[in-house]
């Protein structure tokens, strides 16, 4: 498993090299252990050429254990529920869902690394209002469908650069149940590809655990309420607050190329809700930031939004 905080860390001391040698912008490099596999970028190795193919090709398996086969680690089928509970990771969400690694992929050879685990969200059985665990479980349903095309299009997009002698790759996909309550709960789906450069990004999926519903932004707050204002005003005074405390720190607030500057959040952003019931707004690499900051997240206090957040019962 790839270590995203040793990544970010060595990523931005090699990055601030290249911009102190006036090297591109977007040029870094992975980390040591991974630096040599890695030198053509995965969307031109999909538009070049195919080559004769070298490395065998592995294709989705239910949970499994891994075995070392010349080099190579395969992710073999369970052939009983007692080895496939054993190999689950099964972090209870709230008292009505779980997740479940559901389907992994995993590849190595002395070029490429595929490490991808899929969860799955499951309702449990309970007792109460039906129509809410319908809800629920036509909720889970969509969410599973949203991570199975996404980790589907990685894994196609990953061996489709199987096929070029050259290509270096890496990719990396696990989750992580970020909060749990009463009220709700939100999985964060991780993700990274590196191929002569890497990049990090996440996906956040909030459900409300009394309806049912798949949480958007604009939810946590009473309806008609102008949220944007306030959270981007707070996210601005967090990012100069971070770059006064720390020189090694870069927000785009007032540089050069207007269109990098950030200016306020969409009705889109990605969040969750933390322990503190707190919204947490989160961006991708590159989205505010230089790459070598890495994903950043900006928790808006109480205090910045009183007044407008919707009241739970």
């Amino acid at each position: 498993m790839i270590d995203f905080s040793e990544r970010k860390e060595q990523n931005g001391r090699l990055e601030q090299e290249l911009l102190a040698l006036r090297a591109e912008y977007r040029k870094q490099t992975m980390p040591a252990e991974h630096a040599e596999k890695l030198r053509a970028d995965i969307t031109e190795a999909i538009s070049s050429p195919k080559a004769r193919r070298k490395e065998k090709r592995y294709k989705f398996k239910y949970a499994a254990a891994a075995a070392v086969i010349a080099g190579i680690f395969l992710i073999l089928p369970n052939t009983s529920a007692a080895a496939a509970n054993a190999m689950r990771q099964i972090p209870v969400i709230g008292h009505l869902v779980k997740a479940v690694t559901f389907r992994d992929y995993s590849y190595e050879s002395d070029r490429n690394m595929a490490d991808i685990k899929v969860p799955e969200l499951q309702v449990e059985e309970q007792q109460g209002d039906s129509r809410t665990k319908q809800k629920l479980e036509q909720t889970a349903e969509e969410i599973n469908a949203e991570i199975s095309r996404i980790t589907d299009q990685l894994v196609e997009e990953f061996e489709e650069n199987l096929e070029d002698d050259y290509g270096y790759q890496d990719v990396v996909v696990n989750s992580e149940v970020l909060a749990t309550t009463e009220d709700y709960f939100t999985l964060k789906l991780n993700c990274y590809q590196g191929a002569g450069s890497g990049y990090e990004w996440d996906y956040y999926y909030t459900i409300d655990l009394k309806t049912g519903e798949r949480l958007k932004l604009k939810d946590i707050f009473q309806e008609g309420a102008d949220y944007i204002t306030p959270v981007s005003e707070s996210i601005r005074q967090q990012m100069k607050a971070q770059m006064e405390a720390d020189e090694n720190v870069i927000y785009w607030l007032d540089s050069d190329v207007e269109e990098w500057n950030f200016k306020e959040i969409s009705e889109d952003a990605s969040f969750y809700l933390n322990e503190n019931g707190n919204v947490v707004i989160a961006f991708n690499e590159g989205d505010v930031a230089p790459m070598y900051m890495g994903t950043v997240a900006f928790e808006i206090p109480e205090e910045a939004v009183r007044g407008i957040l919707r009241q739970t019962e």
